[in-house]
């Protein structure tokens, strides 16, 4: 099989997916990646062995040499590089979530529509095997009809990830409940069969918004940004990002259009890290209990009961190799872009319920700066939902 050749576009925390995407003579390879920064450029010639860097992106996306094209830039930046490689006809992958407004979301996905050039999504969640194990469940009918779900993220190294670079400003992100809530957001429709119509959210910036500890603007991130077992408790953070206006702690109820109702939480000062999803249906709920290696997805729906630990019914959750990222989702995330891009027909990830994500997320953040007021999500154009429901075909 010959290799397809990528094209990357930026370098940074998502650069590791680049590296999982370069596969010499096993259907795939990077040939060039462009990146700004200097360091970053260094750094991809470095990790990825033979690859081409450049500074400009349309370097990359008229190349000879590029089959495909992966969107690995900050948020904010997605609408208009991935709009470019659709209009230079290179299929695209782009990093979730798709933008940072429902507008820039919708300009992807009607460029798309309009090239006939294929768009993929990089909602890696989808392949992670706690969700798996979760949606074989409920898809099985162990449940009954899902009624409701609820999603708590505890966010344990926030500090570190998000509140040390542009993650931490609203002209590169909306928000955390839009940036890292996309991820869960998105699960949550897939786990429940619908997508939100509705939302009200409270939100606040607790922890993080009066520590004084910033790097000087201009000033990259220390070597040291993120560490394991350091930087506890959150408020002994230093070289935190010059600008921090976006909220650390979130809370969002939804209404999706199926009739279930729904909540994420999403907290960045916790001491542990995980995702805890409860789902609840007409005969029975579900629970997982760790969403990495020894994970377990609990099942009760035999009886009524008070609190009982043992549940009727326990699952273990598959191990993946952990050296993919996302607990394994990564590697599986870039065979079927690959697969797509090389065959077309349907996936498991959405550019319509990754732009669904977005606007909930959207909406969300708007009602918590907004008191709590309900926001309405908007539908969007049949025919494009059309157009991605049948593979990206005409």
């Amino acid at each position: 099989m010959t290799d397809l050749r990528l094209g990357v576009l930026g370098f940074g925390l998502r650069g590791s997916l680049a590296r999982i995407a370069h596969r010499p003579g096993r259907g795939s390879r990077v040939t060039v990646v462009a990146e700004h920064d200097p360091v970053l450029r260094d750094r991809a010639a470095d990790r990825i062995p033979g690859v081409r860097t450049v500074g400009d992106h349309r370097e990359v996306l008229h190349a000879p040499d590029v089959d495909a094209v992966l969107v690995l830039t900050p948020d904010h930046t997605h609408a208009d590089l991935a709009c470019a490689a659709l209009r230079a006809g290179r299929p695209v992958l782009v990093e979730k979530p798709l933008d940072i407004t429902i507008e820039r979301c919708d300009l992807i996905l009607r460029t798309a529509f309009e090239t006939g050039t294929r768009l993929y999504v990089g909602h890696n969640m989808r392949h992670m095997p706690v969700i798996r194990r979760m949606r074989d469940l409920i898809e099985r009918g162990d449940l009954g009809v899902v009624k409701t779900v609820w999603v708590r993220h505890f966010v344990g190294y926030g500090g570190d990830w998000y509140f040390k670079d542009w993650h931490a400003e609203r002209r590169c992100t909306t928000g955390l409940l839009l940036q890292k809530g996309a991820h869960d957001i998105d699960v949550l429709h897939w786990l429940a069969g619908g997508y939100t119509r509705q939302v009200q959210a409270l939100g606040d910036l607790m922890v993080y918004g009066d520590l004084p500890h910033r790097r000087p603007p201009g000033e990259p991130k220390a070597d040291d940004w993120y560490t394991e077992d350091g930087h506890w408790p959150p408020r002994t953070q230093r070289a935190l990002n010059p600008v921090i206006d976006v909220e650390d702690v979130s809370l969002v109820n939804m209404r999706l259009d199926n009739g279930v109702l729904a909540t994420y939480q999403q907290c960045h000062f916790s001491p542990d890290y995980w995702r805890n999803y409860t789902v609840i249906g007409d005969a029975g709920r579900l629970e997982n209990f760790g969403d990495g290696p020894g994970a377990v997805v609990k099942v009760w729906n035999t009886r009524r009961s008070g609190y009982r630990e043992r549940a009727d019914a326990e699952y273990p959750v598959p191990d993946a190799a952990q050296d993919g990222g996302h607990g394994g989702a990564d590697p599986l995330l870039i065979d079927e872009f690959l697969r797509f891009v090389r065959e077309g027909g349907r996936t498991d990830t959405s550019p319509v319920a990754a732009r669904m994500a977005v606007a909930a997320g959207f909406r969300a953040t708007q009602s918590l700066r907004d008191g709590g007021s309900p926001r309405e999500v908007p539908a969007l154009d049949p025919g494009l939902v059309a157009y991605f429901e049948r593979g990206q075909t005409r």
